[in-house]
């Protein structure tokens, strides 16, 4: 298993948005224990995050035949929403289909919610190409649109979408919208981190379920984080030596080997039966 320092309520999201949302929904606190154990968390940790996202409003408890939780139905949507991001928008964008322009003014009464609209359009790949005015390529539409409006801050905020007519260089320009440099040092981290793994497990056709557990779900947390950081530029607008394509490609070939061995062990561990809807 690659190390980490992951915060316990980060994988046991991972988890709940992996695995539990496909087997039903909900699982039992001790069932939760018993799978974070093989992430090298202890019950107490477990314990004392799950009461941090129930205080948080992501998980409710629900008693069934012993103590357990679900995701929040309030959550539901950001979990979609991360399926399509993590699973669905690995290739880069098309310089041809434009983008999404986000303007927004806040009375200066309301600055909190100037700070919450940066913090969430910066979180969803946006660049900030000047003072109140984000930018996307417009297949994030949606997203934002959702985004928006499931925070109330729809009122704030004029959506666009459009094409660069000039008159800077484009791909200069969106150097300095985006941070090239800091989307790299994580792309460079996630794969010094999960090549070692990938090369181990490349000679075996097989890997124990457990294994798999163990690998993939520090994996995927690590990776989620990555295509909200990087909004798939088009490749016309990207240094040459862009380290994303091969981190892509090594998310792949790990989430091909370890996603369907991880969930046999889930299923084997709680019992829990895959969603028939």
């Amino acid at each position: 298993m690659a190390e980490t320092a992951t915060r316990p309520s980060a994988l046991i999201s991972t988890v709940y948005g992996e695995f539990v949302r496909r087997l039903g929904g909900w699982i039992s606190i001790a069932d939760l224990i018993t799978l974070m154990a093989e992430l090298d968390v202890d019950a107490p940790a477990v314990r004392s995050a799950i009461s941090r996202l129930k205080k948080g409003g992501t998980l409710v408890q629900e008693r069934r035949d012993a103590t357990g939780y679900r995701l929040s139905p309030a959550v539901e949507p950001v979990f979609a929403e991360g399926d399509r991001r993590i699973f669905g928008s690995l290739e880069p964008a098309r310089l041809a289909d434009g983008w999404v322009l986000a303007v927004f003014s806040v009375p200066e009464s309301e600055r909190a919610h100037r700070h919450q609209l940066r913090s969430r359009l910066s979180w969803l790949g946006f660049g900030n190409a000047a003072p109140g005015v984000w930018l996307a390529p417009a297949r994030l539409l949606p997203d934002a649109r959702r985004m928006l409006e499931r925070l109330g801050l729809s009122a704030y905020v004029h959506l666009f979408t459009s094409e660069y007519a000039g008159f800077a260089e484009l791909g200069r320009a969106v150097s300095s919208w985006w941070d090239f440099p800091a989307i790299e040092a994580q792309y460079a981290a996630f794969t010094d981190t999960y090549q070692p793994v990938a090369d181990e497990l490349r000679p075996y056709p097989r890997i124990d379920d457990v294994e798999a557990f163990r690998d993939y779900v520090p994996m995927l947390n690590d990776w989620r984080r990555l295509p909200y950081l990087d909004p798939g530029l088009p490749t016309e607008l990207l240094p040459a030596d862009w380290n994303a394509v091969e981190a892509r490609r090594l998310f792949l070939e790990l989430h091909g080997r370890l996603a369907e061995p991880a969930l046999r062990h889930v299923v084997g561990a709680t019992g829990l039966a895959p969603d028939a809807t």
